[in-house]
């Protein structure tokens, strides 16, 4: 029978309200190096040399819309292997695919599946939802279009015993199968599409703004006051910025790998852009003075390119304004076939343009965003 609770149902000692408001892919290998050692250890060895049981963790996943790949998700996490006692809870909102049923199914083949219900359907709620529900001291968060490498969560907990962190976490291993998928994996692994953001492009481990995903000491979390209900987007920076301001640790690991499903087409990708740019304005708004040139630079092109294009069609006089717009065409163009080196024609192609969407859409969010968005964030 499909284990199914309504309602989040933590143990008595745990809070029930959260927030201040073994399956491959494509025959890829899904690697990043555990924690090694032999059969000896003890339970206080962290070190990563000794085999020793470490603490339980459960793996929160909010599911919406995930019908394609949830199983294969949650496959790579039950493959995991991990010394210690493990738990999934799915958060699941509610799908209009089959995801409400891939998700029953799962529960019932595998007893460490839980599912809770997340009626909104919106991501903070179902991440306290699914925290509310778990019964461990170690939280991890997955999402239901990612696939961990091996070793992950035995890997991300030793480091988060070995250097004290709150949060733990890795890089965002973009991966598509058909040419527009691989187009957008392109970009958002290049400096030229996401800037220099670590869990995107790589880096030395250690203290970090933020990380992909996350493994969290539950306390850490408590104390943050989990995941803050009113950001739909953001919510993974906003809620380690404040972990980090009350003096916690985010700390990077670049072994810590995840399979990341981008989107598939250019109306679901301008759609995601967009939705970026516009709640890191009400992320702005909500923590002032975390905002930086790289946040800047995509309004800053959408603003200065309109302004030149219209200055160089108004008259002959003006119509060098217009090697504005060139130049970042060039340039987006050069820069995309760059980065999408060794791919196949119809990818190289689709990389320039890509490109340009992620940036203009998530430009013009952060421009339009609503004064109401922010306003309810200070409020």
């Amino acid at each position: 029978m499909t284990r199914r609770d309504d309602v989040a149902s933590p143990d008595e000692d745990r809070p029930t309200t959260w927030g201040p408001g073994a399956a491959q892919w494509g025959g890829r290998a899904h690697g990043c190096i555990p924690a090694q050692g032999d059969d000896e250890g003890t339970d206080d060895d962290v070190s990563g040399q000794g085999s020793a049981r470490l603490p339980a963790v459960s793996v929160v996943m909010p599911v919406l819309e995930e019908e394609r790949h949830l199983r294969a998700a949650v496959g790579r996490v039950l493959a995991q292997e991990y010394p210690g006692e493990m738990e999934v809870v799915l958060a699941v909102g509610p799908s209009k695919d089959r995801t409400q049923e891939v998700a029953d199914r799962l529960a019932a083949e595998d007893p460490r599946v839980r599912i809770v219900t997340n009626p909104s359907g919106r991501t903070p709620d179902a991440l306290n939802a699914g925290i509310g529900a778990a019964r461990h001291e170690i939280i991890a968060r997955v999402d239901g279009h990612a696939e961990l490498c091996d070793g992950y969560l035995a890997t991300a907990v030793t480091e988060l015993l070995r250097v004290g962190a709150a949060n733990v976490g890795g890089i965002m291993d973009a991966q598509g199968s058909s040419p527009q998928e691989r187009a957008v994996a392109a970009a958002m692994k290049s400096r030229i599409g996401v800037g220099n953001a670590r869990f995107h492009v790589g880096g030395q481990a250690g203290e970090a703004e933020t990380v992909y995903l996350g493994v969290f000491r539950r306390d850490a979390l408590e104390a943050a006051g989990g995941y803050d209900s009113h950001f739909a987007r953001a919510q993974d920076w906003e809620l380690n910025h404040r972990i980090r301001s009350a003096g916690g640790l985010v700390w990077f690991v670049p072994d810590l790998t995840v399979t990341y499903r981008p989107r598939g087409t250019f109306k679901a990708l301008a759609r995601q852009y967009f939705n970026y740019g516009r709640w890191r304005r009400v992320v702005a708004a909500r923590h002032e003075g975390t905002i930086n040139l790289r946040y800047l630079a995509p309004p800053a092109m959408v603003v200065g390119t309109c302004a030149a294009t219209v200055l160089g069609l108004a008259t002959r006089r003006t119509r060098f304004a217009l090697l504005v717009p060139a130049v970042y065409a060039a340039a987006v163009t050069a820069g995309g076939l760059a980065i999408s080196r060794g791919e196949n024609l119809e990818t190289r192609l689709r990389t320039p343009a890509v490109l340009a969407t992620m940036h203009w859409c998530w430009g013009i969010g952060f421009l339009t965003s609503p004064k109401k968005l922010r306003d309810k964030a200070l409020a």
